[in-house]
């Protein structure tokens, strides 16, 4: 009892050090030196846009070094490996980076976490929703915060360029500038922390060693043949860079914030630095989550704009069950969700399944079911079959009568119900084996479009 007192006092006093560090001292730093960080950003002629220019560029050296003299009063931390950047904001979505976070840091092991350190820049000038994320992830990751492996920044609004639109109706233009100063501000932050840095969105799914994975693309390179290394070839997500090249980075962004969304400015400043061609590192380990990002600040950057259409996928409420091997990463029910979640399994035999079990039956109009991955095809289900499901029986519950409704066909299956006596009172959808192989699978999706249109009858 008197050890678990005193860790729970520990842990107190240092979440307690962290968001006084975030709404006091940043802050009090931040209006001491008001008149160096304000960025007017009104270039009414040439000459005015140029001291503009260089009002920014000051306010970007005051802040790195509030930031990291911030840093180094709250605790005195060796440098990492790697540094992971994310910035996120408010949104629909409130439980975005939560996930992410997850994630990361599940997808890395406890000796690859002792390389890693992660920087979230938590942005926007809701505090409501400031205070509600801090206490949030001082909940869950109150161990990485101790460590010193999770850091949070936050950038006032103060400090911002000053925009024509409204907060409630800002331009497309207003979002992606507003989106490069955000970075500005997170890569100068991290530019001292460690060797490399990955930059990721808010959203994202991690492969499991990504860090491990990283390492080896990394030491089989020569340093000097290249300024960006892309683990992703969606917007600006995976993207690494050395940390020695973060501060010409941070004042690119800053000189060219209303020119260009992010994405586009990323090649450009690797041009600049004499890397002509991109370096693409497969497979891909990071994956964006299926809704729509709000970090990204920006609605024309269609990397990230994964908003469901009227017409998607309904996928009814239901139960996922398997016979294949299930392990801690991937689980079965992951293949049924909306988002960029999948379930991977290896070594599977003829006749092993995974089932939707539905909790009420429905009528289908159509049924999508997609194995392997997206860019290159691998872990597909070389031969399968879709199943429907009728007469649910037992404790607990399984159909007691399948008909076939198609088969893969290089692993996919996106098939309308013509026959209406087949789409009527549908309670399981079942992926079957039809070959053994000893590779792994990944089942991506299996997606449900309900009639709800048509009368439920008996047949």
């Amino acid at each position: 009892m008197r050890c678990s007192l005193r860790c729970c006092c520990l842990c107190s006093v240092g979440l307690g050090l962290l968001w006084l560090l975030l709404s006091v001292k940043v802050c009090k730093d931040i209006e001491d030196n008001q008149n160096k960080m304000t960025v007017q950003g009104l270039p009414l002629s040439p000459q005015e846009d140029i001291y503009s220019t260089r009002r920014a560029l000051k306010q970007l050296e005051a802040w790195n070094n509030i930031t990291f003299r911030c840093m180094q009063k709250s605790q005195q931390r060796r440098k990492t490996w790697l540094t992971v950047g994310i910035c996120s904001a408010p949104g629909p979505h409130r439980s975005r980076l939560l996930p992410t976070l997850l994630s990361l840091f599940h997808a890395s092991s406890k000796k690859e976490q002792k390389h890693l350190t992660v920087v979230v820049h938590l942005v926007g000038s809701d505090r409501t929703w400031l205070g509600e994320t801090v206490a949030q992830i001082s909940k869950l990751f109150s161990s990485q915060i101790l460590a010193g492996r999770l850091l949070l920044i936050h950038a006032p609004p103060e400090v911002y360029p000053a925009t024509d639109g409204t907060p409630e109706q800002p331009s497309p233009k207003e979002h992606y500038s507003r989106q490069n100063v955000d970075h500005a501000f997170l890569l100068s932050f991290a530019s001292k922390l460690s060797d490399y840095f990955l930059l990721l969105d808010d959203n994202v799914l991690c492969a499991h060693h990504f860090v491990s994975h990283i390492s080896a693309k990394v030491n089989a390179i020569k340093p000097s043949t290249w300024v960006l290394l892309e683990f992703s070839n969606m917007g600006f997500l995976g993207k690494l860079f050395h940390s020695e090249d973060l501060p010409r980075l941070a004042h690119f962004l800053l000189l060219f914030h209303k020119e260009k969304p992010l994405p586009q400015l990323l090649p450009r400043f690797r041009a600049l630095l004499d890397q002509k061609e991109s370096q693409v590192c497969r497979p891909f380990r990071f994956f964006p989550r299926n809704t729509s990002s709000t970090a990204s600040h920006s609605p024309s950057d269609t990397a990230f704009d994964f908003k469901r259409s009227p017409s998607g996928p309904d996928n009814p409420p239901a139960a996922v069950f398997t016979d294949m091997k299930v392990f801690d990463v991937h689980f079965p029910w992951e293949a049924y969700t909306l988002d960029e979640s999948f379930f991977w399994t290896y070594n599977i035999s003829t006749g092993n399944h995974l089932t939707v079990l539905l909790n009420r039956p429905v009528t289908l109009r159509r049924v999508q079911v997609l194995t392997g991955t997206i860019v290159d095809g691998r872990y597909t289900l070389k031969k399968g079959q879709v199943e429907l499901g009728f007469d649910p029986e037992g404790m607990p519950q399984f159909c007691t009568r399948f008909i076939l409704l198609g088969q893969l066909m290089e692993g996919q299956l996106d098939q309308e119900v013509i026959q209406k006596d087949s789409a009527y009172n549908v309670s399981c959808v079942r992926l079957v084996v039809k070959a053994s192989q000893a590779s792994g699978l990944m089942v991506r999706h299996v997606y449900l479009w309900e009639d709800t249109g048509g009368e439920t009858r008996q047949i």
